[in-house]
């Protein structure tokens, strides 16, 4: 057999593979390129945690850190190099780095342009004020399992430093039910602490208010009085339905309907101060997350009972005129979702002349909705006065008012930085550091 036939016979298939390979290659700089490109158009280029800077020097084009994530489309490979194409959708999970052959990745707060402002903390979670700790996404670690296992090492750090009073008064304050306070109180019961939880909202946190259906907790993590929780991939209604199992079955004292509002240093301990009351307490762990309170409009009938901040169960606005507000990827979504799967007559309204900081997809969705007359937009509007069956908008032509049963504002949330540095907490701006 000649050298010619032996090249075809064998060659050929190489080729062939090498050929599909490099189509698949290229098909996915393409799509990687395509979400990057949406992300800068819409401005989503910061992000809000932890998150990876890779190095093309060192990049390989490997592709490791891109099938490591198991976020989705968070990285991509574009023109054989690694990039974050998603930024805003980053949680800081850091297994990209860790899949890293070339060690070309980074994990850092912030970035050059925009820094992030993060609490000071020691490695027991403990700030500069003696007894107060911080512990999960306050701190930078958006990431469920990161969260858990701080929530839980710093109340074990304060057990170890802080000897129970075992005299009737509390031990510890636990702000905030999400993943960092969960796992906190479940420690300080397995340690017999003297603790209470207090949560603004519900069990859960920022996790009880993702999209419906979306994946969440990635690895496994160890939980005192339960064990290790062997979930890999769990949806978000799933894991909050574990959670309040967790919460029946160990009888944890979570008060709910109870907001944060500051603290002051008062006989050795804390004297807290929350939306009912005050509470003293000798040790106090915030675990309240970064998106601190929703931002309010401050218009008169704001505070009344049909006034919502966050979607929870679109089906409970069937059959109701909503005015969901907000111009952003969160009021899109919610105004979307109620549209599509609801019999709500839902109307929208944002303050700008165009949804300059969404998702492209998202901007298509409501477009798609206000053409088939699912949905009315108001753009260039604001809501003047909210009544118990109506609502009155400024708009370019005029005020007008119509009937409403409900309404949704998404106008993000005040970060708690502001508070921290009342009460004396020590701030750092990370730009782009580790």
């Amino acid at each position: 057999m000649s050298l010619l036939m032996i090249a075809l016979i064998y060659g050929s298939p190489l080729a062939l593979i090498a050929g599909i390979y490099l189509f698949k290659r290229h098909r996915a700089s393409i799509r990687a390129r395509s979400i990057l490109d949406e992300s800068v158009e819409a401005g989503l280029t910061e992000p809000s945690s932890l998150h990876p800077v890779i190095d093309p020097a060192l990049c390989c084009g490997a592709a490791a850190c891109v099938a490591a994530c198991p976020e989705g489309t968070i990285l991509g490979v574009i023109s054989g190099k690694a990039a974050l194409i998603d930024p805003t959708a980053c949680i800081g999970h850091g297994a990209c780095a860790a899949a890293c052959p070339t060690n070309a990745i980074d994990l850092v707060f912030g970035t050059q342009t925009r820094g992030i402002d993060l609490p000071v903390v020691t490695p027991d979670f403990e700030t500069n004020i003696p007894g107060l700790y911080i512990a999960g996404e306050l701190g930078g670690m958006g990431l469920i399992r990161n969260a858990m296992t701080q929530g839980h090492q710093a109340v074990e750090a304060i057990g170890k430093s802080r000897p129970i009073a075992n005299d009737g008064n509390l031990d510890l304050l636990i702000i905030g039910a999400g993943p960092a306070g969960l796992a906190a109180s479940l420690t300080a019961k397995s340690l017999g602490i003297n603790y209470q939880v207090i949560e603004q909202e519900s069990l859960g946190g920022t996790v009880a208010h993702f999209p419906r259906g979306k994946l969440v907790m990635t690895q496994h993590v160890d939980l005192p009085l339960v064990g290790k929780i062997k979930f890999t991939e769990v949806s978000k209604e799933r894991l909050l339905g574990f959670w309040h199992e967790i919460q029946k079955t160990h009888e944890l004292n979570i008060s709910f309907g109870q907001a944060f509002v500051g603290l002051e240093m008062h006989n050795d301990g804390f004297l807290v101060e929350t939306s009912i009351g005050t509470i003293e307490a000798g040790t106090v762990l915030l675990s309240i997350g970064r998106r601190g309170s929703p931002r309010k409009l401050d218009v008169p009938g704001e505070d009344l009972p049909k006034v919502v901040y966050r979607l929870s169960d679109p089906m409970q606005f069937a059959d109701c005129d909503v005015l969901v507000v907000g111009g952003g990827d969160s009021a899109l979504e919610a105004a979307a979702t109620l549209a599509e799967e609801t019999t709500a007559l839902v109307t929208l309204s944002y303050r700008g002349d165009a949804f300059q900081r969404a998702r492209r997809k998202n901007r298509a969705r409501i477009d798609a909705l206000v053409a088939s007359g699912k949905m009315k937009l108001m753009l260039k509007s604001n809501v003047q006065e909210i009544t118990k069956d109506r609502v009155r908008i400024e708009t370019e032509t005029g005020e007008v008012e119509f009937p409403n049963d409900h309404i949704l504002i998404c106008a993000g949330g005040i970060l708690p930085t502001g508070l921290l540095k009342d009460m004396g907490v020590e701030i750092v701006r990370k730009y782009g550091q580790p």
